[in-house]
């Protein structure tokens, strides 16, 4: 028997969010103004980003939920939303990454 363990992924590469979804996600302007506003490291009501993306609260609603399945956004406690902790850029760097 063989017994040395081979992991099937690099912890890296299991935080990464799916590159199909990753796409679709950032395919609206709208969305690339709250994930701006997501580098602040703050978490964000939709009331919020309805005002940063210039859009009805059911189009930010439509656009938060795009965001989350693309993993680029987690909802937080109290309906809001925020920016995973592993993607927030470094203070002081508008930077975000998400390893892809």
């Amino acid at each position: 028997m063989n017994s040395a363990i081979v992991p099937s992924q690099t912890a890296t590469a299991a935080q990464r969010p799916d590159i199909d979804r990753f796409i679709a996600g950032l395919r609206h302007h709208s969305r690339w103004k709250m994930l701006k506003e997501f580098c602040a490291g703050e978490p964000r009501t939709i009331a919020e980003l309805v005002k940063v993306a210039g859009c009805s609260y059911d189009n930010a609603s439509k656009h938060l939920f795009q965001l989350f399945r693309a993993e680029l956004v987690a909802r937080g406690r109290g309906r809001v939303y925020e920016m995973p902790k592993q993607y927030l850029p470094m203070p002081g760097q508008p930077v975000v990454d998400y390893d892809h």
